[in-house]
């Protein structure tokens, strides 16, 4: 038995890259892989939307490094300024008054940037980065990548007891298992991250608007848009802020304006629909929440059957201010646990050829692993399948 899988990949037609649709396929015997958080979930929605979607950009335009020189981030296109604040305006999920938008290559470049613009030329030792377990798996080595003298990887916040100045990430909801999160440190002297990437509608209920010093988010997981590379971070103070730009125009010299158009764009369709479209149509935000609803319903069937082998984390219903109602978290990823004494990841590797991210990478156990809820269709049915042949 084989299923389909399209996937878009560039090809040389005259002297124009058009982007074509090349079918490839995978048996059920094949490996597959839902280690990577790739959200092709929402490619069905994006091709129902492509016309308003479309851009046009000629070729004397866009030229400049500059999108505004009198703004403190210069590379910043006021576009995509104004469509960032109107779509947190109209998700309620984050303050943006008053606040400075600082966009970077990717919620990555945009995470570094936070580390520099935290840290202080001239310290004694380098800054310590803590984040409470389980942590994103990418934030030790994002942190210690460019081997710093300003920062470095300081482990689990829970054990964090060091005095002195710290940066602790929060990442609520949280990657890997999709809990509500605080700072756990709470000491004089520190300062935290909160990365925001999945507090949309899609994923959690919208409890409150988010006004921290400190904020993070992704285009790629707000709208599905990875390719882009956009992440933002929402700031309070302006000498971080500027020391953020200062980093992000030393190491890339600023932000694709193609990649910030496109953007802008994209988010400002979200944010009409949702103020514009009629109740017999859905919005982007309730397409994703319906869509990852149903995919966590067949999942939780699938481990329900499992007799034990596998464990999910529950969470509780919430008041969401987007929808008017009380609804269901639906992470990104599922946070699943074998019983104990199993490696999950070898598990679901070896019986049922999935590639996973194992607890370890997280700072956990090796009885937990995380899988990716926003493939696309044909790999999600494919995850269901083979977990359903496993049974304690």
């Amino acid at each position: 038995m084989e299923i389909g899988v399209q996937t878009t990949v560039p090809t040389e037609k005259s002297d124009v890259f058009v982007a074509t649709k090349t079918p490839t396929t995978f048996s059920l015997d094949s490996i597959i892989n839902f280690a990577r958080g790739d959200p092709m979930l929402y490619e069905p929605y994006w091709k129902n939307k492509a016309d308003r979607c479309k851009m046009v950009i000629l070729g004397d335009e866009l030229m400049s490094y500059f999108s505004n020189a009198l703004n403190l981030c210069w590379f910043l296109m006021p576009e995509l300024d104004h469509a960032i604040r109107k779509l947190h305006r109209v998700a309620g999920n984050a303050e943006t008054d008053d606040r400075f938008i600082i966009v970077g290559n990717g919620s990555t470049q945009t995470f570094q940037a936070l580390l520099y613009a935290l840290s202080s030329p001239g310290q004694p030792e380098p800054i310590s980065v803590v984040a409470a377990t389980p942590f994103y798996s990418s934030y030790p080595e994002e942190t210690e990548f460019l081997q710093s003298g300003l920062y470095k990887w300081a482990g689990d916040a829970n054990c964090f007891d060091k005095d002195g100045a710290y940066v602790e990430v929060v990442t609520s909801p949280n990657n890997p298992d999709g809990s509500i999160r605080a700072t756990v440190v709470n000491r004089e002297g520190g300062n935290s991250i909160h990365d925001l990437a999945y507090y949309w509608p899609q994923y959690t209920p919208i409890t409150h608007k988010a006004d921290h010093d400190v904020m993070l988010f992704t285009f790629s997981k707000a709208t599905g848009h990875a390719g882009s590379r956009i992440g933002w971070a929402i700031i309070k103070d302006k000498a971080i802020a500027a020391k953020m730009v200062k980093f992000v125009e030393v190491s890339s010299i600023g932000v694709s304006k193609e990649a910030q158009f496109r953007a802008a764009t994209i988010l400002g369709v979200i944010s009409e629909d949702c103020q514009n479209l009629g109740l017999e149509e859905e919005n982007f935000f309730e397409y994703g929440r319906r869509m990852m609803s149903d995919r966590w319903k067949k999942l939780r069937e699938v481990v329900m059957k499992s007799n034990g082998a596998f464990v999910l984390p529950e969470y509780p219903r919430d008041y969401c201010k987007f929808t008017g109602k009380c609804t269901d978290s639906n992470p990104a990823f599922a946070w699943l646990r074998c019983k104990e004494g199993l490696n999950c990841e070898k598990l679901l590797r070896d019986e049922c050829r999935l590639i996973t991210r194992g607890g370890t990478s997280f700072g956990v156990e090796e009885t937990y692993s995380r899988v990716s809820m926003l493939c696309s269709d044909a790999e999600f049915y494919f995850m269901l399948e083979r977990l359903s042949t496993i049974k304690n």
